[in-house]
């Protein structure tokens, strides 16, 4: 009886991490897109020349931490040794204060000489500003894995949705201040990047109140335990082994996603003006450039979700070696995505001059972000492919696979920018998420014996996405020339056609795919509310 709560506590934890971390990558998301509306071009190349950084430094400084904590402390409460469970959270908490002081101080002091190497002086002030959360970010993380150690998941949930909601506000608002006080990008991105610390601010407000009502109502129960506990506590020195033996790895690990952007902050803008581009025009190109990141975001929030779930799924099945089980859920796992990312990456490439404008008011970068748009496809497999790694067993296979992608993303901008601009940096993208795929593909070959049937994994789902990509591009031509008699707004004839066309274009490629074959009734009742689906298609005799 015990273990099956026990399994449910860990289920439903999971389950508010899982909502907690969608809630806020949507919102890190779309808040860029009325910021690009309201600093500019400019704007949007400043925040994401500096924030890569300091996602880098952040990541450095912190994330294998909550993790490697929440572990120490559950066995050590697990063992009855609250005393160790506490003296680890206090040298996790000095050593990690320390970490952030002495990145902030890097950062902050070492603000005009990363300014120069990106190409651009003026990035020193916003270069500043960002390292001022460096101190506070690692207090946030700290507590989240004490909580975590507990199993109460809810505080970091519930901080880490504040957080996001704290920064997105604040960054619209400096943005929407300083342009109307100053019209000033530069000035603009400075308050942006600056909106980290009222972020974490807002986090370590949340977490603390968990704690006092925590502590008060635990205090009675840990001064019992101590007096019955005869368990030997860890040294100091064992407790700061121990924090980083399980936290190195992660933070690695972790260490490689925010490299693919922080390549571009690095060679984009130098290179553009190598090949003879001028400075500020390099500047609005890397803008531009830019405006393909929240949409690539919000094309992945399905694997990163699906990632969530296939982790202990695989993983329970490896437990009870049934390899069947293993082969079906990959099996399913890696044709949903791709069922997803086809249609997500082909729909924005031939919606890229629309979606551009009513996003983004006019269609300056259209080339690149059509290019771009195909690294939805890639990533969302890279991203479902490494979640089957990590129940597998194999944590580090994947990050080292994205590091290979990153040099090849590094190597490929060198290449491809002097020839092509910010296209070819878009091209680069594209494959260095596809090479760390495919070595995740054949990794997963390598320990699981999977059948690729071609036809249903790749001919029919391409099927439905030529008819779809087909009606698209009429439904677009149609509602161009008939909105286009009426209305004057070029922003407002560009929404009703993107929306008339996303619209027709998610509805026929459903469609094709029922008729096809390639979608099948087993496949909707996986999904939520999946036997009203099924049942609703089989009604309109589109499934069997």
């Amino acid at each position: 009886m015990s273990s099956e709560r026990g399994s449910n506590h860990f289920v439903k934890g999971a389950a508010i991490l899982g909502i907690a971390g969608l809630l806020s990558k949507l919102l890190g998301a779309l808040y860029r897109i009325p910021y690009q509306n309201i600093t500019g071009d400019i704007g949007l190349y400043v925040y994401m020349q500096v924030y890569p950084l300091y996602t880098t430094l952040l990541i450095l400084a912190t994330a294998g931490f909550p993790i490697a904590i929440s572990k120490i402390v559950s066995e050590r409460l697990a063992l009855g040794d609250t005393d160790g469970a506490r003296r680890a959270f206090r040298i996790a908490s000095v050593s990690l204060v320390i970490l952030g002081l002495f990145f902030f101080l890097l950062l902050y002091l070492g603000a005009p000489l990363i300014a120069r190497m990106m190409g651009d002086e003026h990035l020193t002030l916003p270069l500043k500003a960002v390292a001022w959360s460096l101190p506070f970010v690692p207090i946030a993380a700290i507590l989240r894995g004490y909580f975590q150690g507990q199993q109460n998941m809810m505080p970091t949930g519930v901080s880490q949705v504040v957080e996001q909601l704290f920064r997105v506000i604040f960054i619209l608002a400096a943005a929407y201040w300083m342009m109307a006080a100053y019209n000033d990008a530069y000035l603009a991105g400075t308050g942006a990047v600056f909106a980290a610390l009222p972020g974490a601010l807002g986090a370590i407000f949340v977490l603390l109140f968990y704690w006092r009502r925590n502590n008060l109502g635990q205090t009675s129960r840990e001064s019992a335990a101590a007096h019955v506990s005869s368990v030997q506590t860890w040294s100091n020195r064992a407790i700061v082994r121990s924090l980083l033996f399980y936290a190195l790895p992660i933070c690695l690990g972790a260490l490689v996603l925010p490299l693919i952007p922080l390549v571009d902050s690095m060679t984009v803008v130098n290179l553009l003006q190598w090949s003879g581009t001028t400075e500020d025009l390099a500047k609005l190109l890397k803008g531009a450039y830019d405006r393909g990141q929240p949409l690539i975001q919000f094309g992945t929030f399905f694997a990163t979700s699906l990632s969530l779930a296939l982790v202990p799924a695989i993983s329970e099945a490896v437990t009870k070696k049934q390899m069947q089980v293993i082969v079906k859920r990959t099996e399913v796992a890696i044709r949903l995505t791709m069922l997803l990312g086809l249609p997500a990456s082909f729909g924005l490439a031939l919606l890229t001059e629309p979606i551009n404008i009513m996003l983004y008011g006019d269609t300056n970068g259209n080339e690149a972000l059509a290019i771009q748009s195909f690294t939805i496809l890639f990533a969302t497999l890279s991203i479902a492919t490494s979640g089957i790694l990590q129940g597998l067993g194999e944590v580090t296979l994947p990050a080292r696979h994205l590091f290979i992608g990153v040099v090849v993303k590094l190597v490929l901008n060198l290449a491809l920018i002097p020839l092509w601009g910010i296209s070819g940096a878009a091209m680069a993208t594209v494959l260095a998420y596809a090479v760390a795929m495919a070595l995740n593909m054949m990794a997963i070959r390598r320990h699981i014996e999977m059948k690729w049937n071609v036809q249903h994994f790749l001919v029919k789902p391409t099927i439905a996405v030529l008819v779809m990509s087909v009606l698209v591009i009429v439904v677009e031509w149609i509602t161009t020339h008939f909105f286009g008699a009426f209305i004057a707004s070029e922003r407002m004839l560009y929404t009703l056609v993107g929306l008339f066309a996303v619209a027709t274009g998610g509805i026929v490629y459903v469609v094709a795919l029922m008729m096809t074959g390639g979608i099948t009734g087993d496949d909707l009742k996986l999904m939520p509310k999946g036997q009203k689906l099924h049942a609703l298609f089989a009604k309109l005799r589109l499934v069997r």
